[in-house]
């Protein structure tokens, strides 16, 4: 073996092996260092080159206006389900310069169907499909009781996913969310408000429609058991089959039977916990990646308790010191709850207006009674603000005038309680809520003067000025 093939090809010695011997040797050294000196100004120009290309896109990229929403390459969603999720976190220009905060709406409004049940109407559908109590295209039925927006949620996502949907709800909401479900070719049903206690409430006359659109009551757990498939997370769901027990377990093919025939499920949002891993999964890591995890607070009212709970608990999670409060509209319990550990809300006890679930014109938030989804939320809520129909409604207007932003009864309350909030927390800091809906809901109720005149509740902006500037009555 030569002595050059034994040596490093890195080494000096080795190319000294190879230098003629009768040259000297400091031309191999000065070829030496032209060499690496070369090597050296190639890489630091290329270097230079990447950086002077960077530097030039981010110049050009200043200069392009924002845009709110990033469109990638190659991207289509499936259907509206793919639309669901993902919404904007936009900053709400007009109270955070006047707070000091910011104050972060999350644009639920742009879900498909209007609102941030859009992805608890998904979850429930697809957890339901998942355990084998649904199957598309089977003239299967979801029944639900709701005051608007879930129901709007659920008809959206069923047709979408081959079912039919029969909702039931209050006959006091606004007129343009039954018309909005009658559009999507649910079913509808009004009854007259009512307790929960009350087999007339429209919770419990939902679940009485799905266990009477198969003929036969199905316990869930022990079919399910014999069928060998998955065990739904709670008993309570109700799922009616128009096919009999003895044809499913007994006949061929019975599972076939079973899958096949249409059945009538309830979907129980507030208390199926769907609802609660839908904001855990889905809303709460969606505000942590867009605020950079860069978040001091969470804000929401609560109805099933769902959206609190599952978003709260998420960011808990991540920042421990998050804090997270309940926007509560009057009538509700709620807010007692959280402060006093008491479920009572003094005006219940008259019980004179009783335009909803709870003695406000706020819809879709306030309740009384503890849910399942609520009570996950009840180790990780922090505060609770009383937001009074006067302050929402002012919210309302104060919102149109200075941002441009139609909302609902829900949004508006929390951003009340989002003031609020940012009064205690003091400037600088980061407090997030959701924009649950629009005011397209709303017109014949919360946007309209009229009915707001007659129900004795004014339309006052300087209320807005006052809480903002710290002057609002005790």
């Amino acid at each position: 073996m030569s002595t050059s093939t034994s040596l490093p090809l890195f080494s000096l010695s080795f190319w000294r092996s190879l230098w003629p011997p009768h040259l000297p040797h400091k031309p191999l050294h000065a070829l030496l260092l032209g060499i690496l000196a070369g090597l050296s100004i190639s890489l630091s120009s290329a270097s230079v080159g990447l950086y002077l290309q960077q530097r030039r896109r981010e110049a050009l990229l200043r200069r392009l206006p924002p845009r709110p929403i990033e469109i990638r390459r190659d991207e289509v969603v499936k259907g509206v389900m793919g639309l669901i999720g993902n919404t904007p976190l936009m900053r709400i220009e007009s109270l955070s310069e006047a707070t000091g905060c910011n104050i972060l709406g999350k644009c639920e409004f742009l879900n498909p169907g209007g609102s941030v049940k859009d992805r608890v109407a998904l979850k429930m559908i697809e957890d339901a499909e998942a355990q084998g109590m649904l199957h598309p295209n089977t003239e299967s039925r979801i029944f639900e009781g709701t005051v608007g927006s879930t129901g709007i949620s659920l008809a959206t996502v069923a047709r979408a996913r081959g079912y039919e949907t029969t909702i039931i709800m209050p006959d006091d909401v606004s007129a343009e969310k039954r018309q909005t479900l009658l559009c999507l070719s649910a079913r509808v049903e009004q009854v007259r408000p009512a307790s929960i206690v009350d087999q007339k409430q429209f919770v419990n006359l939902a679940r009485q429609r799905a266990l009477s659109f198969g003929r036969t009551k199905l316990p869930q757990k022990s079919l399910l058991d014999a069928m060998a498939t998955p065990t739904p997370p709670g008993e309570d769901i109700v799922v009616a089959s128009q096919v009999s027990t003895e044809d499913a377990l007994h006949e061929a093919g019975a599972r076939l039977a079973l899958e096949e025939s249409p059945r009538g499920f309830f979907a129980d949002q507030f208390e199926n916990l769907s609802n609660h891993d839908a904001h855990y999964l889905g809303t709460g890591p969606e505000i942590w990646r867009q605020t950079n995890g860069n978040v001091d607070a969470f804000v929401s009212g609560a109805g099933t308790g769902g959206t609190i709970a599952g978003t709260g608990q998420f960011l808990k999670e991540q920042k421990p010191e998050v804090v997270v409060a309940l926007a509560d509209p009057e009538g509700s319990g709620l807010y007692n709850k959280i402060k006093f550990g008491v479920m009572y809300d003094p005006r219940e006890k008259e019980g004179s207006k009783r335009r909803h679930q709870v003695d406000t014109v706020v819809e879709g938030i306030g309740i009384n009674r503890l849910t399942k989804n609520f009570e996950l939320g009840l180790p990780i809520i922090d505060t609770a603000y009383r937001v009074t129909d006067p302050e929402a409604v002012a919210m309302s207007r104060h919102l149109v005038k200075h941002d441009g932003l139609f909302l609902g009864s829900s949004s508006a309350c929390n951003l009340v309680a989002c003031v609020r909030l940012a009064h205690r927390l003091g400037r600088g800091h980061t407090i997030v809520t959701i924009l649950c809906d629009s005011g397209n809901r709303h017109y014949s109720k919360f946007w309209n003067d009229e009915y707001l005149r007659n129900a004795n509740i004014p339309i006052d902006l300087s209320i807005v000025d006052d809480l903002i500037a710290g002057r609002e009555a005790t």
